[in-house]
């Protein structure tokens, strides 16, 4: 029965049981296919966003098949490193995949950036139809990071690469309508472009009280008011305006910021701790999956950050777990954007700009001033929207509609 099922090739250098949010989805996407009838294959990194962390090279996770592959992860000390790491993945998944029997179809994102390159190889071989998940998109990141310029080489040979992808994908999924309209400036894609956003990972979430919280007795969080950034850690997210709101804010005694995750911008943070001398600000490392809900639910705020150049280009996953965990939300970064559109559709938080440290001590005080059945309600609200609007079995059905199709 095995030999005949047809098989979706899945191309990600990260995938659980690595933290990173990117392989979590894929995973979600990958066991619902599983259990329509196909035959999953998986192709990603032996290590995972922590090259220090090492998982096997052969498993299977609910029916789905991982190979993970050597050599493709030294880290991000450097671009040049991070560039010669995704090369090796992609070599290995095009010598591999192109015998992969029964080929039906290639659903790729953008983990690593330059995945489309074996995407395109295996189809030009296999012509099996090909499906792009959207995570971020560059070259316009790194254009909007100061990284590259629009004329560069390197930024003109991406521009090129998205646009043969976009020509040759069967179905385009966007995580939201600000990504897809700027896939569309790239290449008119029409009823190939599906607006699907990321969904929590709603088994391992559940709002959790504080008194019955050990993460916050293990991290001394029992009688603090915790104001949490909780994933990666990156320069498309600055978090700098609130740092320097808890700079102001240190006569508070109650109040803490806590960022768990990494990322180059958490050497950021601690480097600006041990500069300003500030007791109010903490970071942890990523939380294994099973913590997760302790972990988010010993926030009384979540902090999402967005650049406000951005917008369209990436999309922060972590605000679904926060409001999954009945927590409200604190946005740093521009109105209008996706997070922007929730907070006027949903009671459920508080936007600041990025850069107004003064506007960012002000709402720190109207969230402090805020009452516990004020918290609560927002909280609420987010997971009623969350269930209505963001839930993981209508989005990952959704999902995997749009792979099919």
């Amino acid at each position: 029965m095995t030999l005949s099922r047809k098989t979706l090739l899945i191309i990600s250098q990260v995938y659980v049981p690595d933290p990173t949010s990117v392989g979590q989805h894929m995973h979600d996407a990958a066991a619902e296919l599983v259990r329509r009838g196909y035959r999953v294959v998986v192709y990603a990194s032996a290590r995972g966003y922590d090259p220090g962390r090492k998982y096997p090279s052969r498993e299977s996770r609910d029916g789905v098949d991982i190979r993970r592959l050597p050599l493709s992860s030294f880290g991000k000390r450097s671009i040049k490193i991070r560039l010669l790491a995704q090369m090796l993945f992609l070599i290995q998944v095009m010598a591999r995949a192109i015998w992969l029997r029964r080929l039906d179809r290639i659903l790729v994102s953008t983990s690593p950036p330059m995945a489309s390159i074996a995407a395109l190889f295996i189809r030009l071989f296999r012509r099996a139809p090909l499906v792009f998940w959207a995570m971020d998109i560059n070259p316009d990141q790194l254009i909007a990071m100061k990284q590259t310029s629009p004329t560069s080489f390197s930024a003109r040979m991406f521009n090129g690469l998205n646009r043969c992808l976009l020509k040759q994908t069967r179905a385009v999924i966007a995580l939201d309508r600000f990504m897809g309209d700027r896939l569309e400036r790239k290449v008119a894609l029409g009823d190939r472009l599906a607006i699907i956003p990321p969904w929590p990972h709603e088994s391992h979430l559940a709002p959790i009280a504080h008194d019955d919280n050990p993460f916050r007795r293990e991290h001394g969080l029992s009688d603090k008011f915790v104001v949490m950034y909780s994933g990666n850690i990156s320069p498309a997210h600055p978090i700098t305006t609130i740092l320097e709101a808890a700079k102001r804010l240190q006569d508070d005694p109650q109040l803490v910021f806590l960022f768990i995750g990494g990322g180059n911008g958490k050497k950021q943070i601690d480097a600006f701790i041990d500069r300003e001398k500030v007791s109010n600000v903490r970071t942890l490392p990523y939380q294994p999956l099973e913590m997760i809900k302790y972990s988010l639910s010993a926030a009384d705020v979540h902090l999402v950050a967005m650049g406000n150049e951005m917008v369209g280009i990436v999309h922060p996953c972590k605000v679904y777990g926060a409001m999954a965990v009945g927590r409200p939300i604190l946005f740093l970064g521009p109105r209008l954007s996706h997070i922007g559109e929730i907070l006027d559709t949903h009671e459920i938080g508080w936007q600041v700009d990025q850069g107004d440290v003064a506007s960012a001590v002000q709402r720190m005080g109207q969230i402090r001033q805020a009452t516990s059945d004020q918290l609560k309600h927002m909280g609420e609200q987010a997971q009623q929207a969350i269930h209505k609007q963001f839930g993981m079995q209508l989005l990952c059905k959704r999902f995997c509609d749009a792979v099919e199709s």
